[in-house]
């Protein structure tokens, strides 16, 4: 029987200021290490064995895995970073404050983009400089595929495949599987394990620093799925 563990990275510096982040590679804050702090406690309380941990290339997942490990007492733990796993990419918007942008585009257009699942918000040009292509982190990354702005359908298919292409292998194995990642990443992920129609995938909160367990079959059937407390 594979498990899953989702987790959600805990509160970031832009979360707490209330600036849309996306791929911008911003930081844990001081809330946000103790929220991961936790996780990894409520782990070891629950004398949970992990086999292998995936991450998205963004530091804020990165360090609450690497925290999360720490706690449990698994730093041995292999761990793998994906471009796949990032957070949605947020375009234009990215550095702006969301109340601010709220205010600018009004909000009709505001919560189509932000909580619809089919509108982009604005996408960066192709030569503007903070375009992921021009980002060192990823220079074995296909420039081709790197997204300047993406509605949650396109985060969807890219996390979608990652999870086919890497994760599933080692849940049909039977293995125990950490993935720490983000709100839009695991939103799209839970939304397709636990079969939620894309209208409603939008409103699917997933809250910073809280272990969410998925159980399978053999088959992949999911069996059972509940949070640690």
């Amino acid at each position: 029987m594979g498990k899953l563990i989702l987790i959600r990275h805990g509160q970031s510096l832009w979360n707490l200021e209330n600036i849309f982040t996306g791929w911008t590679n911003i930081d844990l804050s001081p809330q946000g290490k103790e929220e991961a702090k936790n996780a990894g406690e409520i782990i070891k309380r629950n004398k949970i064995n992990i086999d292998i941990c995936f991450a998205s290339y963004l530091k804020r997942a990165i360090r609450t895995a690497w925290i999360v490990l720490d706690n449990c007492e698994q730093m041995h733990v292999d761990t793998y970073y994906h471009w796949k796993l990032n957070e949605r990419h947020y375009g234009d918007w990215q550095g702006k404050n969301k109340d601010e942008t709220l205010k600018e585009v009004g909000e009709k257009k505001y919560w189509a983009i932000r909580r619809g699942y089919y509108e982009s918000p604005p996408k960066l040009g192709p030569n503007n400089k903070l375009h992921p292509k021009f980002d060192p982190n990823y220079k074995n990354v296909d420039p081709a595929v790197l997204p300047s702005g993406e509605s949650l359908e396109d985060s969807s298919k890219r996390v979608v495949n990652y999870y086919f292409e890497a994760i599933v292998p080692n849940l049909v194995q039977g293995k125990t599987v950490m993935i720490s990642a983000h709100g839009n990443s695991l939103r799209a992920l839970i939304g397709y394990i636990c079969n939620i129609p894309s209208i409603d995938i939008a409103g699917l909160e997933v809250p910073t620093g809280v272990p969410h367990i998925y159980e399978f079959d053999g088959n992949q059937n999911l069996m059972e799925h509940h949070k640690l407390e």
